[in-house]
């Protein structure tokens, strides 16, 4: 919103390749990318671009495309650490506000790795029914999530395990 609006509305907005259509190849383009996401996203539509550009025009023109790679390092660098996490674990609890868009581009990591992983608040959002008593749950957060609300939801959901096990 902030760069359509920037641009008179004159920007298009790509959120799957399907958007691409709507960009004429035959004029300059440029690539901006929101901070939040990831950098093999960012790169990969880089290339459909550029791949689009040579079909149009023959050879690519590094002129006709300026790809401007904005991306929150802080961000993209945990990529790799939290797949990891939550591949390492049955379900993963992932804690962040609704309108962190850090929060919302590395809970998809944690998504894309591990179909149990839970975007959530906070404790009061979590659902006895996700866990089972031979679960190993993991529990991260965006880069701004207090420690002590991951702590409160570790509270929680060990106290809902002693639940499932005594039953």
């Amino acid at each position: 919103m902030g760069l359509t609006g920037q641009t008179l509305e004159k920007a298009i907005v790509v959120m799957e390749d399907k958007d691409l259509e709507q960009i004429d190849f035959t004029r300059p383009v440029t690539l901006f990318s929101q901070t939040t996401k990831s950098t093999k996203g960012f790169y990969a539509l880089k290339e459909k671009i550029e791949e689009r550009i040579r079909a149009v025009k023959g050879e690519f023109s590094a002129v006709d495309f300026n790809a401007n790679d904005s991306i929150c390092r802080q961000v993209s660098n945990r990529e790799p650490q939290l797949a990891r996490f939550a591949e390492e674990n049955d379900v993963l609890i992932f804690v962040a506000g609704r309108k962190s868009s850090n929060g919302k581009a590395l809970y998809q990591v944690c998504k894309s790795v591990n179909e149990r992983s839970y975007f959530v608040e906070n404790e009061r959002e979590i659902l006895p029914g996700w866990f089972s008593p031979e679960d190993k749950v993991g529990i991260c957060g965006a880069t701004s999530t207090p420690m002590w609300l991951m702590e409160q939801v570790s509270e929680h959901i060990q106290a809902l395990e002693q639940d499932l096990i005594l039953g």
